[in-house]
């Protein structure tokens, strides 16, 4: 086994930054994106980014709990809510929510995003993810806190690992019916967006995990020595 890692474009990796190791703003200025501008007009820090993959489709009440905890909390969100049907779903998760209007007052609905570009930007706060493998990887490199909602395969592993291990977020806990309700939404916003202790530890923890992904990539790092030993190994078999 060869651990090689992690695979992101290394301009998100501390590799093409400015001096002061900040990520170059041409990544930004570059993008035409809506929601890269609307990003851009938000304080650091401040913005929920929530996306479930591109195969996981979400029960329409638990939508709507999601959507009314936003509504509750109050804070910017750029929410991926994607606009065709899945695996048989009668209904596009756009049309799960009964008050749409409402959200595109306080956030921003889209039906895809550049997820890497909006998890370096500034004005990030915070990802509610699935805990998919890729997302739980650009999350530690990029330095965000998470707020895990898995729903299956290798998600809740990765969710205990992010709240237990890591230490760089915290995991929503279901009712009965296995729904994640509007209140212990904004209570987990809240531990990793807030000013307690908890958001503070989950922040540094955060950073942490961002720094060691920077130096993993660095030359010498543990990705650069790591891939040149496979490639080492292949060149030598017969």
């Amino acid at each position: 086994m060869i651990a090689v890692g992690p695979l992101i474009p290394s301009s998100f990796l501390g590799r093409g930054t400015d001096p002061d190791g900040s990520l170059k703003a041409d990544v930004f200025q570059g993008s035409k994106d809506h929601y890269v501008q609307w990003l851009g007009s938000k304080p650091n820090s401040s913005v929920i980014y929530i996306s479930f993959g591109s195969i996981a489709a979400l029960a329409k009440q638990q939508v709507e709990e999601i959507a009314r905890a936003l509504l509750a909390g109050g804070r910017p969100f750029l929410w991926v809510l994607r606009n065709q049907k899945l695996n048989g779903e009668e209904e596009t998760e756009q049309d799960k929510l009964s008050c749409k209007e409402e959200l595109e007052q306080v956030g921003m609905i889209v039906p895809w995003c550049s997820q890497l570009e909006v998890l370096s930007h500034p004005s990030l706060g915070c990802f509610v993810t699935h805990c998919g493998w890729n997302s739980t990887l650009e999350s530690l490199a990029s330095g965000v806190p998470l707020v895990a909602l898995p729903q299956w395969t290798d998600q809740p592993t990765n969710a205990k690992l992010i709240e237990d291990v890591w230490g760089n977020g915290v995991r929503v806990r279901g009712n009965e019916e296995g729904i994640v309700e509007r209140d212990e939404i904004n209570r987990c916003l809240d531990l990793v967006m807030g000013d307690g202790e908890r958001a503070k530890e989950v922040r540094r923890n955060a950073d942490k995990r961002k720094e060691l992904a920077r130096e993993a990539a660095k030359e010498g790092g543990s990705l650069d020595r790591n891939l040149k030993s496979f490639i080492d190994d292949l060149a030598h078999k017969d």
